[in-house]
């Protein structure tokens, strides 16, 4: 029996997953990446922003921690650059059915502000310029930016213009791969999943403003003469009291008594103070009631708005043969993967789980460790900081005490300096009395 090397082991494992995917697959699968062996055959870099300089380097990867080393990504390298890149797979329409984008992202940079949306394109498409300008039919993915954005982008392109979806969906900001999902149906109902969980769903008419409103305002309406719209009115059986307004606010105290030092020449006519009047209610205002003939706040009627035409294919596009990845990063390190185009969410469901779901434990472990390390090596900076201050803080102590003792030797050696005159006197002196000696003999 052969016995398979681990690349071909790995290999044959890969094949087996595939095959079991494409026997689930009750649709159609439009495009399908994995960026495994030979996917730039499959994808066009552009060359948008390449002539100033600012255009980034996408890294095949599988990032600094990941749940296995041989699922690679593509990733952005380089901070301060545009990334534009584009595949092309079989155009189609998704008339009369159903339309499933799916592809994951992982934030590796902590992702302050920045996008991690792909698009959608129509054939019309020269993706050695593709960028910011191309026109695209689906934009979809996460967009993080400062405390404010922190959500899901899907916007439709209809009739010339993008359509943002209205309502709000939180997007994933850890630097963990999540998976992505919207699907669209031809009943024009929509989802979008994050790891394979719905977050939300509804209607494309109620929530993209890609069709004038049914209804509209009468422009020519007129409020009628006799139409009550404040809610309160002043009560007529309400009246003010007589002498209201004579009522002081303050009266002059009765407990003050004038100081037995007050000198009137010097100080002047004494005058008792004032307290407030207990009395005094404030400026009288009328009560209020409820307007007995109320009929709330006019608003014009609502007519038919002509400019109003139901579109049956709201959901649809009629050409999609491009997906592309176009994006400005201030700090890099965005890696996508696994990104999918089907209409069979069942398929789609099945696909995210054999990949993210199948490694994400392992990547939580994998990025736990590299995060223990990476706070570890800062503490231990910290130390390293730490033991450079008391060295330095030592060697200004040595420093101290070398000046404190060559003052010393200084000090000391004036005072040699001073004692050797007396020094040369004394030998003198002994010299002097040798020598008379010498002569009395």
């Amino acid at each position: 029996m052969a016995v398979l090397g681990r690349s071909s082991s790995s290999a044959a494992a890969v094949a087996l997953v595939a095959l079991a995917l494409v026997s689930a697959v009750a649709g159609e699968v439009f495009f399908q990446e994995k960026f495994d062996d030979g996917w730039e055959d499959r994808w066009v870099k552009s060359e948008w922003k390449k002539e100033d300089g600012t255009a980034g380097e996408w890294n095949h990867t599988s990032g600094n921690w990941s749940g296995d080393a041989q699922d690679k990504g593509i990733q952005t390298s380089e901070d301060y650059r545009f990334y534009a890149i584009s595949a092309q797979y079989p155009e189609f329409s998704n008339k009369d059915k159903t339309l499933v984008l799916q592809f994951s992202v992982k934030h590796e940079q902590n992702l302050d502000c920045g996008g991690g949306y792909v698009k959608l394109l129509g054939g019309d498409v020269d993706q050695k310029k593709f960028g910011g300008e191309t026109p695209y039919s689906i934009m979809f993915g996460p967009d993080i930016c400062g405390y404010t954005t922190k959500k899901v982008h899907a916007i439709l392109t209809k009739y010339g213009k993008n359509n943002l979806i209205k309502k709000e969906v939180p997007c994933e900001t850890d630097q963990l791969t999540h998976v992505y999902t919207l699907i669209i149906r031809p009943d024009a109902t929509y989802s979008i999943l994050i790891d394979n969980v719905e977050k939300q769903s509804g209607s494309v008419y109620d929530d993209w403003d890609i069709l004038p409103a049914k209804k509209k305002r009468d422009p020519d309406a007129k409020k009628p003469e006799d139409w009550e719209d404040n809610e309160y009115i002043p009560d007529p059986e309400d009246k003010k009291p007589e002498g209201y307004d004579d009522i002081p606010k303050e009266l002059t105290d009765p407990d003050a008594t004038k100081p037995e030092d007050w000198d009137e020449e010097e100080d002047g006519e004494w005058t008792a103070p004032t307290i407030p009047n207990p009395e005094y209610k404030g400026p009288w205002t009328q009560k209020k009631i409820k307007n007995p003939n109320f009929k709330g706040k006019w608003k014009a009627p609502l007519i038919d708005n002509p400019e109003y035409k139901d579109d049956p294919y709201i959901y649809a596009f009629d050409s999609l043969k491009h997906i592309g990845i176009e994006l400005w990063q201030v700090k890099s390190g965005t890696l996508f993967d696994n990104i999918l185009i089907t209409d069979d969410p069942e398929y789609a469901k099945k696909f995210a789980e054999e990949t993210w779901g199948k490694h994400k434990d392992a990547e939580k472990a994998a990025f736990d460790e590299a995060e223990k390390k990476r706070l570890e090596e800062e503490s231990a900076g910290s130390k390293d900081e730490d033991i450079d201050d008391e060295a330095d803080e030592e060697e200004e102590d040595d420093d101290a005490d070398f000046k404190a003792a060559s003052s010393s030797a200084e000090e000391t050696k004036d005072d040699s300096a001073d004692e050797k005159p007396q020094t040369e006197e004394k030998v003198e002196e002994i010299s002097k009395d040798a020598s008379e000696k010498k002569d009395e003999l």
